[in-house]
């Protein structure tokens, strides 16, 4: 819970791709509190009480993934307003001008977005939610051990460096550090 707020309010692509993690977490123990209590709340440090509160956390997201039908697969709603704040966002910077080099980052970067957008299926994630599919899916690739090759690591590298640019200027967007 502790690493959300932090994450939140420093770096939003790192906080969606966390939550994201959490989620599959939460499914990982097929939503049971006791399997959450043992396999995730017991690794925290801290006292009771904060324990019970990342223990009440855990609950809030795995009763709003039930309620939501995420229990399978699929992301809260809450995440998703979010990946489309950021997508609205990054369409307001492109606009305004004012990161000439986010602008620079987007386009070089806007071929392996597409081609992320077309392995989507039917699914056709605006091209921020697609950097952050991009991400995660080589990320759960990695947990699992399986191999990744050269150019999708250099394609989510150069992913990666286009959502820092972004959170930056985000981070800067909420603090009234940047105005478009």
């Amino acid at each position: 819970m502790q690493i959300a707020q932090r994450k939140r309010k420093e770096n939003i692509a790192e906080y969606i791709l966390y939550m994201w993690q959490i989620e599959d977490l939460i499914r990982a123990c097929k939503a049971d509190m006791n399997q959450i209590r043992t396999q995730l709340v017991s690794r925290y440090g801290g006292d009771e009480d904060q324990k019970k509160e990342i223990e009440a956390w855990y609950e809030n997201l795995a009763v709003m993934m039930a309620k939501e039908n995420k229990l399978e697969k699929g992301h809260l709603q809450v995440f998703a307003n979010l990946v489309n704040e950021l997508f609205d966002f990054h369409l307001a910077l492109l606009k305004s001008g004012k990161a000439p080099s986010y602008g620079v980052q987007y386009q070089s970067v806007d071929p392996i977005i597409q081609d992320v957008i077309s392995k989507s299926g039917e699914q056709k994630p605006n091209p921020i939610e697609a950097c952050l599919n991009g991400i995660y899916g080589v990320l759960l690739l990695r947990m699992q051990k399986k191999e990744v090759s050269a150019s999708t690591l250099q394609g989510v590298q150069e992913m990666s460096k286009l959502l820092a640019m972004l959170s930056e200027s985000y981070k800067a967007y909420e603090a009234n550090e940047l105005e478009l």
